[in-house]
């Protein structure tokens, strides 16, 4: 474009049907009648291209057409992660085939479809790196001008212990390569975002996300507006899964045309268009090194992971982190070595999916260990039981372990699968395979780092005896307000019913960081209880007064407030909430929360702690055909520590939901790219970005499924209460990948694990070669120094022996002394 608009209201509007150019106008004095816009984004057919310029007059021209943008529009970059600002809500470079460079916004989505085949786009095709080996063989061209060097956008090496002495004494040492390809989540609602600009010309946006607060930041630095004049409504959302905990350029593309057109502007992605959304598994490549004991012990391990990012930073640094960050919280490990190298390909962007980065690395964890059981001749569910991480214990990497209830977890599942009589005793085809699995109940540092809490909730009570409770979580389908309302029941005496609540709103809840990390339980339930119990104490201290009892002696239960000692003495719960508002005035409380400090102290440290961990066990069992490799899955055992079960129904609901994702993940699901023939573009494109294409079990695909919810309350979960929404998943794909090997005697060491690949394993089975499909090397890398961290047991207190910031202070408090 020749004459775009700057961020200070300069824009090209089409009025009467004809282009013109307004300086400093008030969009907001055609809100008297406003009538909804509809935005459609052109994207980028190139998976690497520079756009020289964008011819947009047709497009102007097309009648109902009111805005067309690009790249000049809207120059501020934005990311979720501090460290990886690289997005821009229509790009001048565009780094994947989908990749949105211009918008479109008119009277309906139809005229906008129509519009955006009229705008011409002048590209400079630049070279594509496809694959991550790509990317660590070409530093140029650099898909990102930031990052350590070349296309590799972070290196990760830390080490705890003496891990080479630990490999060298150990009885057997197992070297695995694995492989998990990347996935997305099938939400089963499609994004969508309402933008408008109120007469005061304060900004609203409605979106499907799962981080209204992360949103909100954005906004503010995209709009160059103050914070306080911007809100943002999470909708309910119809599945999320990690694919709607980003911030994403649609909604930074609407947000500007509703402020520069002073018209609500709304945005409705197609199913094909939330592919190049992504922000799904990512694709990871794991080398695994474990030494062992005789009797299955582990005495360290090496792990190096290759983690394939895609186009964009999203929150890839985290994600890198946690492909090495739990491996310690399940068994005892003693000694630990990660690296992990994340690096940039001309792909849809990676990012955080169910499990977010802990799962592929159970996967290779999970079937080495299955490896190291058959070879020591023990049985897999005992080994595990006689390696189990410590309750109350910090681990190698400084994660502090709560309550576990992997044990009962693993006797659980080997008893309602007849585990000790069917496991290798089943007919040939037929087989069993265990695994198990651990994940966070919220991450223990703010993607921000700050002070303050990572929840925050507030209630208000009037005379009427209504109790509305404001809270900024996100219902993305997981249940969260029935918890959040729940709790607050609970402490007050009520029923649910009498509860309203209010979530996901910047403009009208304090702020709770979003639907993520599986933390809504554990970190809104604690502030929900915090602001309920100091309500209590406000009506409390009234009733006690007009009792003459002691405050300490009263009961909120069954709508009442009653005595202890003499249940008849009480009253009605409105009537106690009216004397406490005659006594006190209006009434009010909020509650907060913020997790335990991490022990941790070293570089990369803060991704990995959480107030407690969940831990999970799951037997499958499965029937492969030899001729075929056709794989069914007729039935699941799956057990889940869950501290306390706060809602059952919900409870199981999650586990299933877990399972059916795994199973998906296991057997079918898969994301991935193909390259035209040169005679036609000789673009890398997505090859599946279509339900038709993209497998995903249906309901005719879904085993029996058998869910035992272990409780064993964990002190710092709100009534002891831990997450079910994502650690369910861990152990699906490894426990399918145990059962193939059970069934017909070949290891598959990656996802997805298909009939071909299984045939593939026994053809070189039946050679006389390793029965295996998988992954054969792991690439040079050039890794770091690493961080030498002593674990606690050799007297480390979490910091970096060689950390350069800390010899700088030693250095810099030796000279002060001398």
């Amino acid at each position: 474009m020749s004459d775009g608009f700057n961020l200070i209201g300069k824009a090209r509007r089409r009025v009467d049907g004809r282009s013109k150019v307004t300086a400093g106008t008030d969009f907001a004095d055609d809100l008297s009648l406003p009538r909804m816009l509809h935005c459609k984004l052109l994207r980028s057919p190139h998976p690497h291209a520079r756009v020289k310029s964008v011819d947009a007059s047709k497009a102007e021209a097309h009648p109902g057409v009111h805005l067309v943008m690009d790249w000049t529009d809207l120059p501020i970059e934005f990311g979720i992660l501090p460290v990886s600002q690289d997005e821009q809500g229509l790009t001048e470079i565009a780094r994947f085939a989908g990749d949105p460079v211009a918008a479109v916004i008119a009277e309906d989505e139809l005229t906008a479809f129509e519009a955006l085949d009229l705008i011409d786009v002048d590209y400079e095709v630049l070279p594509v790196i496809a694959e991550p080996t790509d990317s660590l063989e070409n530093p140029e061209p650099r898909i990102h001008d930031y990052g350590e060097e070349g296309n590799i956008h972070k290196r990760v090496s830390l080490r705890f212990g003496d891990v080479d002495g630990a490999l060298e004494g150990a009885d057997e040492v197992f070297d695995d390569i694995f492989f998990f390809q990347g996935n997305t989540h099938l939400p089963m609602e499609q994004h969508a975002s309402l933008a408008a600009v109120d007469p005061q010309g304060k900004l609203t946006l409605w979106s499907s996300t799962q981080t209204p607060h992360y949103v909100h930041r954005a906004l503010a630095r995209v709009m160059e507006m103050d914070p306080a004049h911007i809100r943002v409504v999470a909708q309910p959302n119809g599945g999320g899964f990690g694919g709607k905990s980003d911030v994403f350029n649609h909604e930074m593309v609407v947000c500007k045309a509703a402020r520069v057109l002073g018209r609500p502007v709304k945005i409705a992605l197609t199913r094909e268009e939330v592919f190049y959304c992504h922000r799904g598994r990512h694709p990871v490549l794991m080398r695994f090194r474990t030494g062992v004991t005789k009797s299955g012990k582990i005495t360290g391990t090496k792990l190096q992971t290759l983690v394939d990012g895609g186009a964009y930073g999203s929150y890839g640094v985290a994600s890198l982190f946690y492909t090495g960050a739990l491996q310690t919280v399940t068994y005892d490990l003693p000694r630990y070595q990660f690296q992990g190298c994340r690096v940039f390909t001309n792909k849809a962007p990676c990012g955080p999916k169910r499990g977010h980065g802990t799962v592929q690395p159970r996967f290779g964890q999970e079937i080495q260990l299955d490896k190291i059981a058959h070879k020591l001749e023990l049985d897999p569910a005992e080994m595990r039981l006689n390696m189990l991480a410590k309750p109350n214990s910090l681990t190698a990497n400084y994660l502090r372990i709560g309550s576990i209830g992997l044990g009962e977890c693993i006797e659980r599942v080997v008893k309602a699968s007849g585990w000790n009589e069917r496991y290798r005793n089943l007919p040939d085809g037929k087989g069993l395979g265990l695994a198990c699995g651990s994940y966070l109940c919220g991450a223990g540092v703010a993607i921000y780092w700050n002070d303050m809490p990572h929840s925050g909730v507030q209630l208000q009570v009037d005379r009427s005896g209504s109790v509305t409770v404001f809270c900024g979580c996100t219902e993305i389908g997981q249940g969260s307000d029935d918890v959040l309302v729940g709790f607050v029941a609970e402490v007050l005496g009520i029923e649910p019913f009498d509860v309203r609540c209010v979530t996901g709103d910047t403009g009208m809840t304090p702020v709770d960081l979003g639907s993520y990390s599986s933390r809504v339980t554990m970190m809104m339930g604690n502030a929900a209880i915090q602001a309920a119990e100091r309500m209590r104490e406000q009506i409390a201290t009234a009733v006690a007064k007009e009792l003459e009892v002691p405050a300490g002696r009263l009961v909120f239960a069954n709508r009442r407030v009653f005595d202890a000692q003499d249940p008849e003495k009480g009253m009605p719960f409105r009537k106690a909430v009216n004397r406490a508002e005659a006594m006190l005035g209006t009434l009010g409380s909020t509650g907060s929360y913020a997790p335990p400090r991490t022990a941790a102290r070293f570089k990369g440290g803060g991704v990995g702690p959480s107030p407690a961990y969940s831990y999970t066990a799951a037997v499958v069992e499965v029937d492969v055909d030899r001729t075929t490799g056709w794989i069914s899955v007729p039935k699941v055992w799956v057990a889940h520590d869950i501290g306390r079960t706060l809602n059952p129904v919900l409870a199981r609901g999650q586990v299933e939901g877990s399972v059916y994702m795994g199973l998906g993940e296991a057997l079918m699901e898969e994301q991935v790219y193909r390259k035209f023939p040169s005679k036609l573009s000789g673009a890398y494109v997505h090859k599946e970005p279509s339900m038709l294409e993209y497998k995903s079990p249906t309901a005719l695909d879904m085993p029996e499924v058998f869910t035992e919810l272990v409780e064993d309350p964990d002190p710092n979960g709100p009534m002891g209460a831990k997450e079910v929404g994502q650690g369910p998943l861990l152990p699906i794909m490894p426990a399918v990948a145990n059962a193939v090997f059970d069934a017909v005697g070949v290891r598959v060491d990656e996802v997805p694990i298909t009939p071909e690949k299984i045939l593939r394993a026994l053809d070189r089975k039946a050679k006389g070669e390793e029965g295996r499909y998988g992954p054969e090397s792991f690439p040079e890398v050039r890794w770091p120094e690493p961080l030498e961290v002593p674990p606690p047991w050799d007297g480390g207190d979490g910091r970096a022996v060689n950390d350069p910031d800390r010899k700088r202070a030693a250095k810099l408090a030796e000279v002060k002394s001398s």
